[in-house]
């Protein structure tokens, strides 16, 4: 019953009347979580979808989300959850790329929704969750009409999900599919205790992988449920936490930035005292930060330091206390790797490029792309370009993140797929992109380009802005470009990005 997707059946019949998520868009008992991922199997394959083929889904944080994951993972199918911050050209080079069969779309992101499929012939089966986008089915009226019963045959099912290249364009990342994200150290440290009151707070949207592991795949798994939050807002989680009495969350530093920003009598009002376990990882916590929410929170905080392709240390609060500033230990003595321009091993406290180890059964590979995975292992370990230190006890510390990584609130922006986008002005000789220090996001988005007339226009910055708005979501545009005569690059043309960096940094003027 455990097996091939069915943990969630387990429970449905352990505690059928117990709340596994619960949301502004409704709410499913574990014995309805069930009972609709039943119906969603059925619907699909009857349908013609079969075992080995993918799913793509774009929603918003609803019960429909969870009920498609489950229904994936018990009938075999690969999905893959689209950010719905995109625009509707970059959903459909994922829903393209990741071969869907199938197509979910939240009537939310309709017009999104619209675009996107007309450009995504071979994802013929398209079901609309929440009310009606034109060209899809009802979502409702789909799984209506299947029988709610365990289905009797059921296959393993596991996700791909996408992190953006050093070349633009996202990558599929696909595991064995014996491999089970979620049952290592980390995850298995809030210890799920079911029937005892746990309750989960999922805070950021389940298309990343944090919250979908964290605050919905792992807990449901384990018998406890979760609250999933429409959109991330610091005040409305204290009160989410204090009226659910939440024990456990996942969280990236920009939230905790913003809940140390409330005003101290807002602050001093919530009652977080159900509070056991705050996960947090995806970008870099600053010391001070994390002090606040220990002072705040108690010792509840584990960080971990991963990457979609694969996860490397881990840290909890009591040695945390201890060396301030890690990131955590390595999950073996051998799981991280310091290493030279040369390859070899780095001494203690000497900075050098992180290797993580991939084990035979948490090897990745991208996704129809042999040539990409190749180049991103050395041996039995891979990297993701980050730049740190071990010191002399094994803890491992990042000095600096990879050399063209920009981590917004959590999230990854390559800005390859930014500068392609810049180029095509006419007005644009050459560009870079890099990220510059924000207080509240961690980092933003800065264009520099280089420009070809002798007296660039003075509306220059406002149409790059615009183009960038019109081709990129939201969050991926500059939020402002400087105009250069020259981009420092060497003779035979590498782009010295690290001086531009380090000149931002130092608050020093392009």
């Amino acid at each position: 019953m455990t097996e091939a997707g069915m943990r969630l059946a387990h429970w449905a019949q352990v505690q059928p009347d117990a709340p596994a998520v619960q949301s502004i868009r409704g709410d499913r008992t574990f014995g309805e979580l069930n009972a609709n991922t039943n119906r969603l199997v059925r619907a699909l394959r009857s349908r013609g979808l079969r075992e080995g083929d993918a799913v793509a889904i774009v929603c918003s944080n609803r019960p429909e989300f969870a009920e498609v994951v489950h229904a994936c993972l018990r009938a075999g199918l690969r999905y893959t959850p689209v950010n719905w911050h995109l625009t509707a050209d970059e959903v459909a080079y994922i829903v393209g790329d990741c071969e869907a069969k199938a197509l979910f779309g939240d009537t939310r992101f309709a017009e999104l929704m619209t675009k996107a499929a007309a450009l995504c012939p071979n994802a013929t089966v398209r079901l609309a969750i929440g009310s009606e986008i034109a060209g899809f089915e009802s979502y409702d009226a789909a799984i209506a009409e299947q029988e709610s019963d365990d289905i009797t045959d059921p296959k393993a099912g596991f996700r791909m999900l996408y992190t953006s290249g050093t070349t633009g364009r996202p990558k599929g990342v696909v595991r064995p599919m014996n491999y089970s994200t979620g049952l290592t150290a980390l995850t298995s440290a809030p210890q799920y205790a079911p029937g005892k009151g746990q309750l989960n707070l999922c805070t950021g949207p389940m298309h990343h992988g944090g919250p979908l592991v964290y605050s919905m795949a792992v807990p449901i798994s384990q018998g406890v449920g979760t609250v999933l939050m429409d959109r991330w807002d610091a005040e409305e989680a204290l009160r989410l936490i204090e009226k659910h009495r939440i024990t456990h969350t996942h969280m990236v530093p920009t939230m905790f930035h913003r809940l140390l920003r409330l005003p101290e009598e807002v602050r001093r009002g919530a009652d977080v005292s159900s509070m056991q376990y705050i996960a947090h990882g995806a970008a870099p916590c600053t010391v001070g930060t994390k002090e606040g929410m220990l002072d705040w929170f108690g010792p509840i905080l584990w960080e971990y330091y991963a990457a979609t392709e694969g996860g490397g240390a881990s840290v909890g609060p009591e040695q945390w206390l201890e060396k301030p500033g890690t990131v955590g230990k390595p999950i073996t003595k051998d799981h991280v790797q310091v290493l030279d321009d040369d390859g070899n091993s780095c001494a203690p406290n000497q900075p050098g490029t992180i290797y993580l180890k991939v084990l035979p059964s948490s090897d990745f590979e991208y996704f129809n792309d042999p040539a990409k995975t190749a180049a991103a292992h050395r041996g039995t370990h891979f990297t993701v370009g980050d730049v740190g230190y071990l010191d002399g006890d094994g803890f491992l510390f990042l000095t600096d993140r990879s050399a063209d990584l920009i981590v917004r609130g959590g999230v990854n922006i390559y800005p390859a797929e930014v500068e392609a986008v810049l180029l095509q002005h006419p007005a644009v000789r050459d560009v870079a992109v890099v990220g510059v220090p924000d207080s509240e996001w961690g980092e933003e988005v800065k264009g520099v380009v280089e420009h070809v007339a002798d007296e660039p226009p003075a509306e220059l910055e406002q149409e790059l802005i615009e183009l960038c708005r019109a081709r990129l979501a939201r969050f991926k545009c500059p939020q402002s470009i400087d105009i250069v005569d020259k981009l420092p690059r060497s003779d035979n043309g590498k782009l010295y990005k690290r001086r531009l960096r380090e000149r931002y940094r130092g608050g020093i003027d392009a």
